[in-house]
């Protein structure tokens, strides 16, 4: 599979809408996910996509073949979905941290029910930026509370309250939807 992969991106390289098509039908699945994931909507998510994969061919050729093509992408994707969520920013600022004991222990996973994975993905959509953000950031991409704080210009205590804040909101949707359940 890692030979026909680098074939399409020198294709894309080369401006090939062979390549191009190629990549896409290969990516595109994992990629909208990561969209959807970040974004509050179907729409939004859509035209993000849509912005991250021409920004991904126009940088293709910047592209080294060391490391994951996959994850290569991934990255201009979320930076994309990062460049997108902080122009709404100044409408809905991160929340600063209010008191430290607020914070559960970031190791701490949500209470694992069993709810339908679209159900909980509709739940991550519905949460604020801020929080959806620094959720999907920790817990898809892996990221620890510095790296976020970096990328998002925001401080770690900011990133964890907001982490902090997502858990025990999808903890109270995931607790009324098994309660409605029960009744």
């Amino acid at each position: 599979m890692k030979e026909p992969i680098e074939h399409y991106i020198r294709q894309c390289i080369e401006n090939d809408r062979g390549g191009q098509q190629k990549i896409y039908q290969l990516f595109a699945p994992v990629l909208y996910g990561l969209c959807i994931k970040y974004m509050k909507n179907e729409e939004d998510a859509k035209d993000v996509f849509q912005e991250a994969f021409v920004i991904a061919f126009q940088k293709i050729s910047q592209y080294r073949f060391e490391g994951s093509f996959e994850g290569w992408l991934k990255r201009i994707f979320i930076n994309k979905l990062i460049e997108t969520l902080n122009k709404r920013k100044r409408e809905m600022p991160f929340l600063d941290v209010l008191h430290q004991e607020d914070f559960v222990d970031e190791e701490q996973e949500i209470d694992s029910f069993s709810i339908p994975q679209e159900k909980l993905l509709e739940f991550i959509q519905h949460l604020p930026d801020q929080y959806r953000l620094v959720f999907n950031l920790y817990f898809f991409e892996k990221m620890k509370h510095k790296e976020i704080a970096s990328l998002l210009n925001i401080s770690e205590g900011t990133s964890k309250s907001n982490l902090n804040r997502a858990k025990s909101n999808l903890q109270k949707k995931i607790l009324a939807l098994m309660a409605s359940k029960d009744a």
